[in-house]
């Protein structure tokens, strides 16, 4: 079995990211959101003005903190559950034309065969590359086939980001391009691309099993959220609650399969393989999208 090392030619890590300022500011709103922390306790735990953070969360995001502070409540998750859920069903049944998919990603998506994924990447050409996006450093890998792999890292984790990638492929050809990849980077993080008349082409690389959670996963519009009981019932499996948890988990499409969109029964967040504050942050981000 092969190792890879991530080679990075040069920092990316972006200058002025917006996003290390909203990821600090949401970590303060995550420990003390019960208190409702002020504009003025943010912008100070930031090293902000207040109407500095004010401008910085609405170009962002599209919110206000206030806003923001609002849709990452666990009051707002509830709703999200008892509100959506009917909606959700309906979106099942129309698909593409279903409410809230208007700020969607208009995904279209193959799935390697068992075969193909239980070589563990034999054969296969994984180009790569890092980009910034609005939730810090995206690490893209593609195939001639489509995206195969999203994932997020912080300030100094890419190569870590790498290792946990390549190791769901080991046996593949990595190759460092961002020629290839910087198309992807583009598409998926600027809105104004999500066109239905240009589809994102995907591939999914994993179990059967994982495939058909992933494939759940793309159902859930944007500003809606299901609960991961009701993902294993959509799939047929309505005890494995816990294996949809898991494949949620190792889904290697981040942001792109809405994985962020699976949360707990009470609503609770719970956990996200990127960090529960990226979570957040896309949860907060795809709120000011479809306001």
């Amino acid at each position: 079995m092969s190792t890879h090392t991530a080679i990075l030619k040069k920092d990316i890590t972006p200058e002025g990211s917006d996003y290390e300022i909203v990821r600090r500011a949401i970590e303060k709103i995550s420990l003390d959101y019960r208190d409702q922390p002020s504009l003025e306790e943010l912008a100070e735990e930031v090293g902000e003005t207040p109407t500095g953070l004010q401008k910085l969360f609405t170009r962002w995001a599209g919110l206000s903190p206030k806003a923001f502070l609002q849709a990452v409540t666990l009051d707002h998750a509830r709703k999200l559950l008892d509100s959506g859920m009917p909606l959700l069903e309906t979106s099942f049944e129309l698909g593409m034309s279903g409410p809230g998919r208007l700020h969607d990603l208009f995904v279209t998506h193959e799935a390697m065969s068992p075969g193909d994924y239980k070589t563990r990447g034999a054969g296969l050409t994984i180009r790569y590359g890092y980009h910034s996006s609005p939730f810090g450093t995206a690490l893209i890998m593609a195939t001639d086939r489509g995206l195969a792999g999203l994932a997020f890292s912080d300030p100094g984790e890419e190569r870590a980001a790498f290792a946990d990638m390549s190791s769901r492929w080991p046996n593949a050809i990595y190759v460092e391009d961002m020629t290839a990849t910087g198309p992807y980077a583009a598409r998926i993080f600027d809105p104004t691309l999500w066109r239905l008349d240009q589809p994102l082409h995907v591939v999914m690389i994993g179990t059967d099993f994982q495939v058909r959670v992933w494939e759940a996963l793309l159902k859930i519009p944007m500003g809606k959220a299901r609960t991961y009981s009701s993902i294993a019932a959509s799939i047929g499996a309505p005890s494995a609650s816990r294996a949809v948890g898991a494949a949620n988990g190792a889904n290697p499409l981040s942001f792109v399969v809405p994985c962020h969109r699976a949360i707990g029964k009470s609503g609770d967040l719970t956990g996200y393989h990127w960090g529960l504050t990226r979570k957040r942050a896309i949860l907060g981000w795809e709120a000011g999208q479809v306001s």
